[in-house]
């Protein structure tokens, strides 16, 4: 068995038995879901995006939702937050111990103003708004989620990135006493995650403080995470302490890890299978239901957002660049 395989976490953990029965009922919802197939991701540099304006009218439309939110006991006991345990209820079960104040994030790599600033600092001049986006997880569960935040390409055009910035990296707070998860080498620490710069700037991009209208709890990422709704959730890296922009590809943990599962762009793909589970179905965690056997409904791809971000990806083979 290789390391790899050794750190890997048990499937009991992180999938329920149903997601492998789907495949036979659901040859409809593949057979409607876009192309966007996944076979294997290049070391490669990807190709440029095709800068395609936005659709000021679709754009707008992928603000909020009027399906079902989840409960906010449910959004707050059922995390991936390794740094707090591989469980689904250990991060909300942890020990309080991340202090969140003061908190600063180093800003640097290709940018014309580089610096470290108190969080207060880095999102001064942007007022918080709320916008309800979904969370699809790569496991197969979903939730619909009341977000507080600021777009993040607002905030990051204040540190004049230049043509050199291709992408930007994200970095977690590394810190076993304040994250004591850290202490098991179940990934390689500290948690590492990034974007193309245009996905990235992307309106639908938003740098979160909160969530259901409070500061968020230390299981949900606190006091700064990322979140990009068309992308499965492992993107949405939370305790950020470091935003880098690079030009060439940042190394990201799952990526790294396991890179025949996790590709780099990781969109919400339903097309195809991820190696161990199918992904044409997810269970939905909202209202009152119980979240082992919530039901399941068809996943849509790019996670329901292919209107606001499809042109990102256009003419690109995506099932190269998964």
């Amino acid at each position: 068995m290789s390391l790899r395989d050794a750190l890997r976490i048990p499937l009991r953990e992180i999938t329920d038995e149903a997601v492998y029965r789907e495949r036979r009922h659901l040859v409809a919802a593949l057979m409607a879901a876009p192309a966007l197939g996944i076979t294997g991701c290049s070391r490669a540099e990807a190709p440029p995006p095709p800068g395609k304006p936005l659709d000021p009218t679709r754009l707008k439309a992928g603000f909020g939702t009027r399906e079902e939110r989840t409960t906010f006991q449910d959004a707050s006991t059922y995390n991936n937050f390794y740094e707090f345990g591989t469980g689904k209820a250990d991060p909300s079960r942890a020990p309080k111990t991340l202090r969140t104040s003061p908190w600063t994030v180093a800003v640097g790599g290709a940018c014309a103003k580089p610096g470290r600033v108190s969080l207060d600092d880095l999102l001064r001049g942007q007022k918080p708004e709320e916008r309800v986006y979904r969370l699809r997880c790569v496991e197969g569960w979903s939730m619909v989620i009341p977000w507080l935040g600021v777009p993040l390409g607002e905030v990051l055009k204040r540190f004049q990135p230049s043509s050199k910035a291709k992408y930007v990296a994200f970095t977690t707070l590394n810190d076993r006493k304040q994250m004591p998860g850290q202490s098991y080498p179940s990934l390689d620490w500290p948690y590492r995650e990034g974007l193309r710069i245009d996905e990235a700037m992307h309106p639908l991009t938003l740098l979160a403080t909160g969530m259901y209208g409070k500061a968020l709890p230390q299981q949900n990422g606190a006091p700064l995470r990322l979140v990009v709704p068309w992308k499965y959730g492992f993107k949405s890296i939370k305790s950020i302490v470091a935003i880098t922009f690079t030009e060439k590809r940042p190394l990201t943990s799952w990526n790294e890890m396991a890179s025949d599962e996790y590709g780099f762009f990781s969109n919400v793909n339903p097309a195809v299978d991820h190696p161990r589970w199918s992904q044409k179905t997810e269970r939905r965690i909202a209202g009152t239901g119980s979240k082992l056997f919530a039901d399941r409904i068809p996943t849509r791809a790019f996670n329901g957002y292919g209107d606001q971000v499809a042109s990102l990806y256009a003419g690109m083979d995506l099932r190269k660049w998964y």
